[in-house]
């Protein structure tokens, strides 16, 4: 989910949405900015169909994964399935995959959720905006190709954004929680997102909400709608506690989430059988600044990961200092 609580002023989604409203809700105060900053649109009104959309386009596997002639090693048995987030791809793993690769892991990473029915959705190489219990399904069979091809008996999921949240239904509602060792989330949208959209969710005049989330749906995906704090979404996979039995969580905050607010709701708390660590990033680099769209990047980040995948792994958690 990357929709900043902080704006500089009424963007096209925004406007999209105030229009499709009852002018009774128009009147009410706005969402701001929806960040789209890797993301090329065509002009105000024109066919989305005709928008540039994302680069690079995730067409091309990041270095390092996929690589279904991998094999696991004793030291790493379990592969690393790594899920983006919304209006994501997975180039947004083309730092981090090559990293874990070179550590001897079997690396594979997958797009989901492609629904050309809403305006992002239809831009090339946006991923993340269909129905996210769909992109579970998704999930669930690229993680039996996965243990198919490599013969492991689980996998490790890392999850950025909405990756983590649908990891969850995945874990949940799709069988996952027998075939997952340790879910990673990062900076995921777990309880929500409450962001600028959801306040203004919360201040429609009665009988606005289902507009809202068609106007919502049809232009940022069904995704972006299930995602916003108190959907029915989140409280069906929230409903039965945040974790599942037998799978390890880490779940990764850092103060200076803008999608994700306030930060420390990406946060679980450990149910019967299950263990959570939640992390600051800023805890072991004070001087991390990255985004919610650019944490995949963050080396802080990338240290965090391996050593929830290998405790054993040395390595610098603040390189920038």
């Amino acid at each position: 989910m990357r929709f900043r609580p902080h704006g500089p002023g009424v963007t096209v989604l925004a406007a999209a949405l105030l229009c499709a409203m009852p002018a009774s809700a128009a009147a009410h105060p706005q969402p701001e900015q929806a960040d789209r900053s890797d993301v090329t649109t065509v002009a105000d009104g024109a066919d989305p169909g005709l928008g540039v959309g994302k680069n690079p386009d995730g067409s091309i596997s990041p270095a390092g994964s996929n690589d279904w002639s991998c094999v696991p090693t004793a030291a790493h048995p379990r592969p690393v399935v790594l899920a983006h987030g919304t209006w994501g791809n997975q180039n947004d793993w083309d730092v981090l995959a090559p990293q874990l690769k070179a550590e001897g892991y079997c690396v594979f990473s997958l797009n989901y959720g492609r629904d050309t029915t809403n305006a992002l959705g239809a831009l090339r190489g946006v991923y993340g905006t269909g129905d996210i219990r769909s992109s579970a399904a998704e999930l669930a069979a690229f993680v039996d190709r996965v243990l198919g091809a490599t013969g492991a008996a689980r996998v490790d999921l890392v999850g950025h954004s909405q990756g983590a949240l649908m990891s969850r239904q995945y874990l949940r509602f799709n069988g996952g929680a027998r075939k997952v060792g340790h879910l990673i989330s990062l900076v995921g949208t777990n309880h929500g997102s409450g962001s600028a959209l959801s306040a203004v969710a919360k201040r429609l005049p009665p009988g606005s909400a289902p507009v809202f989330d068609a106007g919502l749906t049809s232009i940022a995906g069904a995704a972006a709608a299930q995602q916003v704090a108190g959907s029915d979404f989140v409280r069906g996979v929230n409903a039965g506690g945040d974790t599942d039995p037998g799978v390890d969580y880490t779940v990764i905050a850092s103060t200076q989430d803008d999608a994700s607010v306030p930060p420390e709701t990406t946060f679980l708390a450990a149910g019967p059988g299950a263990t959570v660590d939640n992390v600051w990033v800023q805890d072991l680099c004070p001087t991390d600044t990255f985004k919610h769209d650019t944490l995949p990047q963050s080396p802080t980040v990338a240290y965090i990961i391996e050593q929830a995948l290998d405790p054993t792994f040395t390595g610098s958690p603040c390189p920038r200092q």
